[in-house]
């Protein structure tokens, strides 16, 4: 499909007449087509007030008044749908924004990768083992882990488990914060077993008190609850990868006069899946939802340029968030010419950075890993960058996880690539674990402050 064509009519189904990535298909059509009828006819999983009200979110942290953390798993697994990995994820977003709230003295809304971050593309359409070639894995939603024919076979029924499993993380989180789990009057009491093996033990200790003591004094002056008054402040994201699954639970909302995918507050497309007239582009553009789309190395300024009149024609506030993935060595030289295209174009949008995805590397063990230091090195560059451009980096996105796993080398334990073998867990990416998460956090704390001496 050619850009010119992006003005025609859309539906939630156009995309399949453009060039299609990432989706495997399925053996029997009617099959699909049949679980794809039942998943539209099933409640949706988000409402489109949360939709608007992130939506409004973003339009603050576009302008500076707020900042976005969005973080969880590389992929969740259904498996994963219990009690206790719900309640450390929950808990390790709300701790950091602790931290990060007492640096940049704004909002930070938090947005997790989950109830739904059940696809991952993947470099290659197989993989080979001791001489037998089957599909890759692409995540529960398409296909499973094990190593069978199978297995590995794409399976439409799986989209019916993931939207139970979306459902019931849903129902457990709204659950946890009516019944006051994220109230920040007490974060004293959340489980800080990390803080004594860090150095930055002290310093996080003062954050939580100075956030306690701030909001009795914000109750004191104005007789009101904070959390009364917010009662709505966790939205779930993931990647709108398998587009099958999306386009079953869009839907027009004749009150609103929009369409909105309901299976997520905000999807974002990945940089594998974002080349002009490619299949995402086409169905993201025509949804109401607030939408990211990843910047890699590979992003110049004519494909931004096409992806900004393609996803956000009429210059929306809090419609289009770039999140910039492009590695520590690297994101000092080719962030300035994409800050210079959007601010040439004038089109509002909120930056946020990926230190993750550009700093994948191969230990010297042959594991999957990411360094500590090149992702802190990434973020600062980040900071600095959006700093000489005259513009605001309003949020952070990571892969991580409130366990205490060793995937990612170095942080305060000083990880090392003989520690990765003892709790490396991730199926896909590594992730940041409980205590590197938190450090990011206070990193990015300090970046605020030191933005507000200058």
């Amino acid at each position: 499909m050619s850009e010119a064509s992006h003005s025609a009519a859309w539906a939630p189904d156009s995309w399949r007449s453009c060039t299609v990535a990432q989706i495997p298909a399925y053996r029997n059509a009617s099959d699909s087509n049949a679980v794809m009828d039942a998943l539209a006819r099933l409640p949706p999983l988000v409402t489109s007030w949360e939709i608007e009200a992130l939506r409004e979110q973003i339009a603050l942290a576009q302008n500076g008044k707020a900042f976005i953390l969005q973080g969880g798993d590389c992929a969740e697994t259904f498996a994963d749908c219990n009690s206790a990995a719900i309640v450390t994820k929950l808990k390790i977003l709300l701790q950091m924004s602790v931290a990060i709230i007492s640096g940049i003295k704004l909002p930070v809304v938090r947005v997790g990768r989950i109830a739904g971050q059940y696809a991952k593309p993947r470099s290659a359409d197989t993989e080979v083992r001791n001489g037998v070639s089957l599909p890759s894995y692409r995540g529960d939603i398409i296909n499973r882990n094990a190593y069978t024919a199978e297995d590995r076979e794409p399976d439409p029924h799986l989209m019916l488990r993931a939207y139970e499993r979306s459902a019931l993380t849903l129902n457990f989180i709204r659950a946890l914060i009516d019944g006051g789990f994220a109230d920040l009057h007490h974060p004293e009491n959340w489980d800080l077993d990390w803080v004594r093996h860090s150095p930055l033990a002290d310093e996080y200790r003062r954050m939580v008190q100075t956030v306690a003591d701030g909001l009795d004094f914000f109750e004191s002056l104005t007789g009101k609850s904070i959390d009364q008054a917010r009662r709505v402040d966790f939205y779930t994201a993931h990647e709108g990868l398998h587009l099958p699954y999306e386009q079953a639970q869009t839907r027009f909302l004749a009150h609103r006069q929009k369409w909105y995918d309901l299976t997520t507050h905000f999807p974002w497309i990945g940089a594998r899946t974002s080349q002009p007239g490619s299949a995402h582009i086409e169905f993201f553009r025509g949804i109401a939802n607030p939408v990211g789309i990843k910047l890699g190395v590979d992003m110049n300024p004519d494909w931004l340029r096409s992806i900004l009149r393609s996803l956000n024609p009429a210059n929306e506030p809090g419609r289009l968030t770039l999140i910039h993935r492009l590695g520590a060595s690297r994101i000092r030289s080719l962030l300035p010419p994409l800050i210079e295209t959007v601010q040439k174009a004038g089109v509002r949008v909120l930056w946020v950075c990926d230190p993750m995805h550009g700093n994948t590397e191969t230990a010297s063990n042959g594991m999957k890993t990411r360094r500590f230091d090149n992702i802190l090195d990434e973020l600062a560059g980040a900071f600095e960058v959006h700093r000489d451009c005259g513009t605001w980096l309003g949020g952070v996105h990571l892969e991580l996880t409130g366990e205490h796993v060793t995937e990612c080398t170095g942080g305060a334990r000083g990880l090392t690539d003989a520690d990765l073998h003892r709790d490396y867990r991730s199926q896909v990416d590594p992730r940041l674990n409980y205590e590197q998460a938190m450090e990011v956090a206070m990193r990015i704390a300090g970046h605020g402050r030191q933005r507000a001496r200058r």
